[in-house]
């Protein structure tokens, strides 16, 4: 994967999960990274709250570290009003993900607030 297409801004909210695949499985934490908020925080599943870049940036890290990979899953439509979306994903596990995502002042988007498992099982 190129630096280009590892460092591609999300120009409607639908593009932030299959960038987040693509970035996780080149191991491109910071590319990762780039796809959320200062503030944004990050419910894992597992009883944290990811809270802050650096923090976000430390759990990436140790997830590529650990070997997994993320998978693709069946996109819902977002749903958008004014500048702000919601994004889900179903997974083939049946977990269903939930995301909160803010047009930014240049038209991209990055996601504010990220839950990996609204529904379903996490395995």
């Amino acid at each position: 994967m190129t630096e280009q297409s590892t460092r591609e801004r999300a120009r409607n909210p639908q593009d932030l999960e299959r960038l987040l695949v693509a970035r996780q499985w080149a191991g491109d934490v910071d590319a990762m990274v780039a796809l959320y908020e200062p503030e944004a925080v990050i419910d894992s599943s597992d009883g944290r709250l990811i809270e802050g870049l650096e923090a976000i940036r430390k759990y990436f890290a140790e997830y590529n570290a650990s070997g997994r990979k993320f998978q693709s899953g069946s996109q819902r439509p977002a749903l958008v009003a004014g500048d702000l979306a919601l994004t889900s994903t179903r997974l083939s596990d049946g977990t269903v993900t939930g995301e909160v995502a803010r047009r930014q002042s240049d038209g991209t988007w990055l996601w504010v607030l990220d839950r990996f498992s609204m529904a379903g099982e996490r395995k």
